[in-house]
């Protein structure tokens, strides 16, 4: 394996107080975040809803951290693109969501906008196979989408382990985010496995001292 990248940590801000979104983006900046996790969901790729293009909007006059957008959402194809145009500075969206995954990583771009791809945790790696030279980031996640809160699924060790081999083989420039059941106490786990970004929401949000949770984030992935 090559040499890793920096552990970056990336608190989901589903994970905050909705009645004060911007002031929780500004404590995730204070505390030494790397970027922003926004989880977009429509109730139909997920159970769940949550935020749309204008939370994305308003967010970015709160935080100069960068907006890592993941859209947990149908019609990829159409939408993705908005939330570039909205001030997201990566937008990660789903392999099973996206008919045409090349074009809509091309027009991520062409929007000034880092582009990612996402995989549910019974997606395949097999999927990336024409796209990996083209992509910035692949999200795994670790949890079926849709809820916080879950405990990861021990698979997906071997899921990331194996597409950090497939990176550094082709000397790719990809990182690996993790979404889904990362605490404090597991997150070497996902770091020993090649992962190098962590998505971390109640143990970030929740925490007494949300400085301290994201140094021993960052420790604890990087020992």
């Amino acid at each position: 394996m090559s040499e890793q990248k920096r552990i970056l940590v990336s608190p989901s801000i589903l994970a905050a107080d909705f009645a004060a979104l911007g002031a929780a983006a500004q404590r995730a900046e204070a505390a030494g975040a790397d970027m922003l996790h926004v989880d977009v969901m429509d109730g139909q790729f997920v159970p769940n809803i949550s935020f749309g293009q204008d939370m994305v909007r308003a967010l970015k006059a709160y935080t100069s951290l960068p907006l890592d957008v993941h859209l947990m959402i149908t019609d990829a194809d159409s939408k993705a693109q908005r939330f570039a145009e909205a001030g997201a500075d990566i937008v990660t969206f789903h392999v099973e969501a996206a008919l045409h995954t090349h074009r809509v990583l091309s027009n991520l771009r062409r929007a000034g906008c880092r582009a990612g791809v996402a995989l549910n945790p019974a997606t395949p790696l097999e999927t990336l196979s024409y796209i990996l030279p083209d992509v910035d980031m692949v999200l795994i996640m670790t949890v079926n989408p849709g809820f916080g809160g879950q405990t990861y699924i021990p698979a997906m060790f071997d899921k990331i382990k194996t597409l950090r081999r497939w990176i550094d083989a082709g000397g790719y420039n990809v990182d690996i985010e993790v979404d889904g059941g990362v605490t404090l106490e597991n997150a070497h786990l996902f770091s020993d496995a090649g992962a190098n970004v962590l998505v971390g929401g109640t143990c970030i949000f929740k925490a007494d001292d949300m400085a301290r949770a994201v140094r021993a984030l960052k420790k604890g992935a990087g020992r």
